[in-house]
Order: C-alpha cells, then sequence, then structure tokens
C-alpha cells in the first residue's frame, strides 16, 4: 500500500524566507528550489509543492480582487 507523506509544518522564518523569495519570482528553477531548501533546511521536493500550493492561493485571491472590481464599476453616469 502507497503512504501518504507527512505534512510539513513550517516555522515563521521559513515561512518569511519563503514568501520573500515568492515576491521575487514565483517560478523558481531547479537551482533556485535547491537554494532555498538549503536556506530554508527542507527538501527541493517540499519546495516545489509549497511553491505550487502558494501560487494557486495567489492565482484565487487575484480572482477575487478582479471579481470585487467588477463588482463596483467605475462608471461615469
Amino acid at each position: 500500500p502507497v503512504r501518504k507523506k507527512s505534512r510539513t509544518f513550517y516555522s515563521a522564518e521559513q515561512l518569511e524566507e519563503l514568501e520573500k523569495m515568492f515576491q521575487e519570482d514565483h517560478y523558481p528553477d531547479n537551482e533556485k528550489r535547491r537554494e532555498i531548501a538549503a536556506v530554508v533546511g527542507v527538501t527541493p521536493q517540499r519546495i516545489m509543492v509549497w511553491f505550487q500550493n502558494r501560487r494557486a492561493k495567489w492565482r484565487k485571491s487575484e480572482k477575487l480582487s478582479v471579481k470585487g472590481n467588477k463588482k463596483y464599476p467605475t462608471s461615469s453616469a
């Protein structure tokens, strides 16, 4: 039977570093992921998954903010 990986919990410092890296680049390449993994102290695979999840969260918030802007259109009428 295939076992599910256990959830990775990040400390506040790790999250701060990851968020900082996310602001710089939403799609880090393999080399950059390895560098981030070394700094944060987790595997590059975990970094890849964290960025995938963070991009999904970012897209969702972008979609919601666009939806919110359409709700109250600015018209000169």
